[in-house]
């Protein structure tokens, strides 16, 4: 695997009124579902599309899990610089919009993020103020039966997930939330919780609640 920051200059200084929450997860571990069932029930959030290399799985359709293309046009994309971050994931390349995270959050909107590990430290680099969630399996022979069950993938690919998964599962230490996948109904909780703390912060309060702020002499 290998990870690459695009060649943007960071926005730390730049206090955008929305909130970037990135997240990810070993394959397998229900990223997906548990992304999908929070965007069900937060309407203020907005999920981010990412670019992929990798052809469609399932019932995935180019605009809605991902905007699917080939190699050559993707190659093209990070020349312009049109990437937030890229990194090469099982053999395949993946890389997220710049313009549409920006355009996004400087309009006061949440957004939500769903990539590897590699591509959510370097969001944070380039982005200091994002919300870093991990989600953790149970354990590691509770995420090969769900490898299983899924049954899209060969047992050489299986193996290879499998393998990366000790990896990935490393870098949890470098996020500022994990939630463990245990039961999904309690792991939705958490990641709900996460984004009703980030908005109760006090300079996300004061950015969308000025009028109070105001009237108490708080700016």
């Amino acid at each position: 695997m290998a990870d690459n920051v695009s060649n943007q200059p960071t926005v730390a200084d730049m206090d955008y009124p929305g909130n970037l929450f990135v997240v990810s997860a070993p394959s397998g571990t229900g990223k997906s579902s548990l992304v999908n069932a929070l965007l069900e029930v937060e309407s203020r959030l907005q999920v981010s599309v990412s670019h992929t290399t990798r052809a469609p799985r399932g019932q995935e359709q180019h605009g809605r899990e991902y905007w699917f293309t080939s190699k050559e046009e993707f190659q093209s994309m990070v020349e312009r610089g049109d990437f937030f971050e890229h990194a090469e994931v099982h053999g395949n390349h993946y890389g997220t919009s710049r313009h549409a995270i920006e355009e996004r959050i400087q309009h006061g909107e949440d957004v939500v993020l769903e990539i590897d590990w590699q591509g959510a430290l370097q969001i944070k680099q380039i982005f200091p103020n994002a919300i870093l969630i991990f989600i953790l399996p149970p354990s590691y022979e509770e995420l090969l039966q769900r490898l299983n069950r899924r049954g899209e993938d060969s047992q050489d690919v299986i193996d290879l997930r499998m393998k990366n998964a000790k990896i990935e599962v490393a870098q949890a230490q470098f996020f500022d939330f994990v939630v463990i996948n245990a039961l999904f109904e309690s792991a939705l909780f958490d990641l709900k919780s996460i984004v009703h703390s980030q908005r109760l912060k006090y300079s996300a309060q004061r950015r969308n609640k000025s009028a109070v702020f105001r009237a108490l002499n708080l700016v």
